[in-house]
């Protein structure tokens, strides 16, 4: 009997240094689909569950029935989690993941994981996002994309084409990430101060500005368009938000973002999405369970890879 139980507890060890080994791979497949760490995460809870549950005997290769169950729960949650954000209230904006702390998540394709891309990614169905995130995110052959979406290897490759075409056609000029915090940095002291011509100096003509307040009290619940528009809310908004506060710099899905305190308790999140034509996206994030999300990732550390 206590032979049979250590081989037992020998087995499930080798399963779970398997689980661990790939888990920052299948975190980041499943955080590209939907835009959220916690759902990511219960994702991985509910592959560990199969992993071990499975004849893992008649695997061949684990890292590849690891990401088919990851790739197909995530598509699964993508599909529900459609109906979820048009009830959404206000903006929705992803999830953010201190990537200064969990540099694997980020470590294959990381230009992919910032958050304006992954709002790109929500114009795409979710076996669209599959594919492309398989293939441009992590380089998977077609022949194993098309068995993790159970389809032909020549549907897979028109799937990534027709997904590689709806971003391209939307997607701006990248800026390096020391050119990104300049940018932010010329925002904020621009936001400080309430300059109205130096705001719209910095903003490219299609600037949007949103704020992710899941509902609470004080967030704007619908976006603003347009430099003169955005500018001079930002100016309007200036004395009774800026005063007093303390940045706290941080790495926000690969590029520079600030924690700003609001208030005596409240913090908001903002980041922004740049390019040569200047900045196209404010994104405030004041939703609390987002906030209190990164905020654990921040003290987990490395365990959220």
């Amino acid at each position: 009997m206590q032979t049979e139980s250590a081989e037992e507890a020998n087995v499930l060890e080798q399963a779970a240094n398997a689980f661990v080994e790939l888990r920052p791979r299948l975190f980041g497949i499943a955080y590209r689909m939907l835009g959220s760490a916690a759902e990511a995460e219960d994702i991985l809870q509910e592959v560990w569950v199969r992993w071990q549950n499975t004849d893992r005997a008649t695997i061949e290769n684990p890292s590849a029935f690891l990401a088919l169950i990851t790739t197909r729960l995530a598509i699964n949650v993508a599909q529900s989690a459609r109906a979820r954000r048009e009830s959404y209230i206000g903006p929705w904006l992803p999830e953010p993941i201190d990537t200064s702390i969990d540099p694997a998540v980020g470590a294959e394709r990381g230009e992919d994981l910032e958050l304006a891309f992954l709002l790109l990614l929500e114009r795409l169905t979710p076996t669209e996002r599959a594919a492309y995130v398989l293939r441009e995110a992590f380089v998977y052959p077609y022949p194993q994309i098309a068995e993790i979406l159970q389809l032909s290897p020549v549907n897979a490759r028109q799937l990534v084409s027709r997904a590689r075409k709806h971003l391209s056609a939307v997607r701006r000029e990248p800026i390096d990430k020391s050119e990104h915090r300049q940018l932010l940095e010329a925002f904020l002291d621009a936001a400080q101060t309430g300059n109205i011509g130096a705001l719209e100096d910095l903003f490219a003509a299609d600037v949007v500005s949103s704020s992710d307040g899941g509902g609470i009290r004080g967030a704007a619940r619908f976006p603003l368009l347009g430099t003169n528009r955005v500018a001079r809310f930002l100016a309007a908004f200036a004395p009774r938000f800026w005063p007093g506060a303390e940045f706290t710099w941080l790495e926000v899905n690969g590029r520079a973002g600030v924690l700003v305190p609001r208030g005596r308790s409240g913090v908001t999140m903002l980041t922004i999405e740049g390019s040569p034509e200047g900045i196209h996206h404010v994104m405030w994030i004041v939703n609390p369970a987002k906030l209190d999300a990164f905020e654990r990732s921040r003290s987990r550390g490395s365990q959220l890879v």
